[in-house]
């Protein structure tokens, strides 16, 4: 993994943690869901608002008994059923046949509609596994690994984070999502939890949807600034670009 503009510190990725939690303070505690359900909420949260995820996983607990992990009944509804719940999130009937399909192909490989019997194998291999799905991919596997009981290594690169890590010059404009988790998992400490992860993420999304968004960097205020070549070019005065607030 090479820089966009120079070598790339070994410690970087503490440093920018340490000052992104300087600066937004502790991201409140993750509601940690088994397994299955937070792969239930990852295939639907896909280019979705986070409020109207939340509010479709909770509607689709309601309506078909899912709130203790048991989602036989959401497996077993037609896709008239489906739709009608999850209506409100982005390609609703696309994703309304990938759901219901991931879920006959988890019951039918492993036995039963549970992915917490993947937890004897190493990450990689659930990861490889549950990529298989109809629908899932790269930020979805890390998501289901990460941010539930299993509670393995991995880092969940949503757009937000993807988009930083390649403006601070982490990885190649051009890497996808798979890459920008490989370039920043190399600078991983070893002694990072998984927790430690998932709160890593958490910032650089806040991050991303607060000052270093998609179409407008407010570079002028951002913590990262002198760390971060793409937005030290932009605060160039002589090309008219400065402040940047």
């Amino acid at each position: 993994m090479s820089s966009l503009f120079e070598p790339t510190p070994p410690d970087i990725l503490p440093e920018l943690h340490q000052r992104l939690l300087a600066f937004y303070g502790k991201p409140a505690p993750r509601d940690v869901w088994d397994p299955l359900t937070q792969l239930i909420y990852s295939l639907l949260s896909a280019r979705t608002k986070t409020e109207v995820s939340l509010q479709i996983i909770r509607d689709l607990r309601n309506r078909f008994d899912g709130w203790q992990g048991d989602w036989t009944r959401l497996r077993d509804a037609s896709i008239a059923e489906i739709e009608e719940v999850i209506r409100p999130v982005t390609h609703y009937e696309k994703k309304s046949h990938q759901l219901k399909e991931t879920l006959r192909q988890i019951s039918d490989r492993i036995g039963v509609l549970r992915l917490e019997p993947l937890g004897r194998y190493r990450t990689e291999k659930i990861r490889a596994w549950i990529e298989q799905l109809p629908g899932v991919g790269v930020k979805t596997s890390a998501a289901v690994v990460n941010f539930t009981t299993l509670r393995r290594r991995a880092l969940c690169i949503d757009g937000h984070h993807q988009r930083i890590a390649q403006r601070l010059g982490l990885s190649s404009p051009k890497a996808d999502a798979r890459q920008v988790e490989a370039d920043l998992m190399a600078l991983v400490p070893e002694d990072w939890t998984p927790e430690m992860l998932d709160e890593d993420h958490s910032l650089f999304k806040l991050h991303g949807q607060t000052l270093c968004t998609k179409n407008e960097l407010r570079c002028g205020r951002c913590p990262l600034l002198d760390v971060c070549p793409t937005g030290k070019q932009r605060a160039t005065p002589k090309r008219g670009l400065y402040p940047l607030d």
